[in-house]
């Protein structure tokens, strides 16, 4: 089975889309690994998220899917602290999906 890495940058509608198809994923055993990576508009558009799809995300960073969302993006946003709060950490984007392309994990992008 392949390894995933979704790298989520929509926000709008799509962002929504990417966390529902990574809960299902992840609730069916879908690929080896999955994990989850936050970048640009999608990071304020999750910390306004609320009902369902919040608690799919919240499952997500839970269960560790969730690696990051970008730290310079959260801090020219304003929103670094209320990501950490939510449980997301965060790190230089860059650096995460050269890690998981170097681990060999299929990039899918939202």
């Amino acid at each position: 089975m392949p390894k995933v890495l979704f790298l989520v940058m929509s926000g709008d509608e799509k962002a929504q889309l990417a966390i529902r198809m990574a809960y299902n994923s992840l609730k069916n055993k879908r690929f080896e690994d999955l994990k989850v990576l936050f970048f640009g508009p999608s990071q304020m558009y999750i910390t306004k998220l609320e009902g369902e799809p919040r608690q799919m995300l919240m499952e997500l960073i839970q269960n560790h899917a969730v690696d990051s969302a970008c730290v310079g993006v959260a801090t020219n946003m304003g929103i670094k602290e209320k990501l950490e709060s939510m449980g997301v950490r965060l790190e230089p984007a860059g650096e995460r999906v050269s890690h998981y392309v170097n681990q060999g994990y299929e990039v899918i992008t939202f």
